[in-house]
């Protein structure tokens, strides 16, 4: 699998969320509301606990959830889940692609710790 590039399943994962909610906070998301509409479904989160649009940390907040079986799996809860552990130096790029191919690159070495890349 090294040899080919291909991220384990739960990176993979990580992955198509990540990207999602990269599309979502730039406006390049699919035109419906509920998914383009990113102050709804991702709320960023403020050092003081309060909510706004744009925030120094950018940082999503994480809603708590009923039924951890069910409501984990809701992009409203994986993406930010997801936005949150990645570096500030991806999820700051400026460009779909600089985010892919930074992401990717991240992932892989989490995925392969002991493979140089």
């Amino acid at each position: 699998m090294f040899k080919l590039h291909w991220l384990h399943v739960p990176e993979r994962i990580d992955y198509k969320v990540a990207v999602l909610t990269y599309k979502v906070l730039h406006g390049s998301a699919p035109v419906r509301r509920s998914i383009s509409d990113h102050s709804f479904l991702l709320p960023i989160s403020l050092a003081d606990g309060h909510y706004a649009l744009v925030a120094p940390c950018n940082r999503l907040v994480v809603p708590s959830v009923r039924r951890s079986t069910v409501g984990d799996w809701a992009f409203t809860v994986a993406g930010p889940r997801v936005w949150n552990t990645l570096p500030e130096e991806i999820t700051t790029s400026q460009t779909l692609f600089t985010f892919r191919q930074q992401l990717k690159t991240w992932l892989f070495r989490k995925s392969y710790p002991d493979i140089i890349i």
